[in-house]
């Protein structure tokens, strides 16, 4: 092991951590797809965490990140096909915490969007760092959050273009649960989560870069 708190991605316990990595979200999404509560919406909100099951072993070999950057994307697909299978607005635990604590709403939905800008900010800034003139750059964590509600700012678009289209099919996917102002939370967490991962985790992300022949700063 390396200082980075993780294998470096060449070696064989960095292979095998990647690969459980890849199961685990492989088991969520096979757990995810079996009756889940609206087939469309499943559709909807599950695409995301397909395409990186998919895209990132196809990758892998040309462009294989970081530790930390997996470990993000796994938690964010779990967050992703957990909110698929029940629905943002009904799952469980969340219906819970509403009840106990006499919340207005189920506010799983707001930790998806609070991970929209989380995971994104550490990939934004390892392809940046690796592909990029920005290494050493003070611009570097301002494109990097600029990117990050670029993206929450396009998928709402996203979920705005699926309402138009199917109308009340939408609904779920929306999981606006009559909060006039959804759209304003969920990008606002999704700066927020975005901020919140680059002052947490720069440093150990710097540091896996590092342990990988890569700039981290």
């Amino acid at each position: 092991m390396r200082p980075g708190g993780a294998a470096p991605a060449g070696t064989p316990d960095a292979h095998r951590l990647h690969a459980s990595l890849w199961l685990a979200v492989a088991a969520v999404t096979a757990w995810s797809a079996i009756g889940p509560k609206d087939v469309l919406t499943w559709w909807l909100e599950a695409i995301p965490a397909l395409v990186v099951l998919v895209l990132l072993p196809a990758l892998y070999g040309r462009f294989r990140m970081t530790s930390l950057a997996y470990v993000l994307v796994a938690l964010h697909a779990a967050v992703l096909l957990i909110g698929a299978h029940y629905t943002y607005a009904e799952v469980p635990a969340f219906d819970w915490l509403r009840d106990t604590w006499g919340l207005s709403r189920n506010h799983y939905d707001r930790v998806g969007h609070w991970m929209q800008g989380f995971t994104p900010a550490i990939v934004a800034r390892e392809v940046l760092l690796r592909h990029s003139p920005l290494p050493g750059s003070r611009w570097l964590p301002f494109l990097v959050v600029c990117f990050c509600l670029a993206f929450s700012a396009f998928y709402e678009m996203i979920e705005w273009w699926v309402a138009v289209g199917s109308g009340d099919a939408a609904v779920a996917f929306l999981a606006t649960q009559g909060d006039v102002w959804d759209t304003q939370w969920d990008m606002f967490l999704a700066l927020v989560g975005a901020v919140a991962a680059l002052a947490t985790l720069s440093n150990l992300h710097g540091r896996q870069l590092a342990a990988m022949g890569l700039p981290g700063r």
